[in-house]
């Protein structure tokens, strides 16, 4: 069964075209550079396959789950990282982390601390005061931790120094060993 297939996927936002027939396949144990321009419709694409925007026109699914039919089915393999990390200002990294978990429903504890250290994630401090980059690892390190057999991540490094990128691209490297897909999405050829 493939991680994601989709077949003519098509979104309109009134006149303008920002996803025009994509047909997509990719299988399990599969990294997939989704690249382009700002604009370009990749977080467009990352939200039709979510079940977050409704397909103007086509079809998508998630191991054989249309996720706009079924989210909730469709999102148990599935773990996202958005673009613009956008977390609880009051609560700490390790609250959110701790929260991001139960949200999923299923967390590699001892992997999520390993992450935590290889990020050199600080969960002490409050969101608020975390940068754009801390933010994301934050994000990063809840997704990588659930073990999820469908890793989403739109924009993945943003706000991350070249260290971290490459922490990153290892942990990209291990979910595929272990027969993850990861779907990402990026304005940079480097990322991948």
């Amino acid at each position: 069964m493939k991680a994601i297939q989709a077949e003519g996927l098509t979104k309109r936002y009134g006149e303008t075209l920002a996803l025009d027939s994509l047909d997509l396949s990719i299988e399990p144990g599969e990294v997939y550079g989704y690249l382009g321009p700002n604009g370009a419709g990749k977080t467009t694409t990352i939200r039709c396959l979510l079940g977050l925007h409704r397909p103007t026109r086509g079809r998508a699914e998630l191991f054989g789950v249309d996720a706009w039919a079924d989210p909730v089915t469709a999102h148990r393999r599935v773990a996202y990282v958005a673009g613009e990390p956008f977390l609880w200002p009051a609560m700490t990294g390790a609250q959110t982390l701790e929260f991001l978990g139960r949200l999923h429903g299923s967390v590699d504890r001892a992997y999520r601390d390993e992450l935590v250290q290889r990020f050199d994630l600080d969960t002490g401090k409050k969101v608020r005061a975390l940068s754009k980059g801390n933010r994301q690892k934050v994000q990063l390190v809840a997704a990588l931790a659930t073990r999820a057999d469908l890793l989403l991540l739109d924009e993945p490094t943003s706000g991350l120094d070249p260290l971290m990128e490459m922490v990153f691209r290892d942990c990209v490297t291990a979910a595929k060993q272990r027969g993850q897909a990861v779907f990402l999405s990026s304005d940079r050829k480097s990322v991948v």
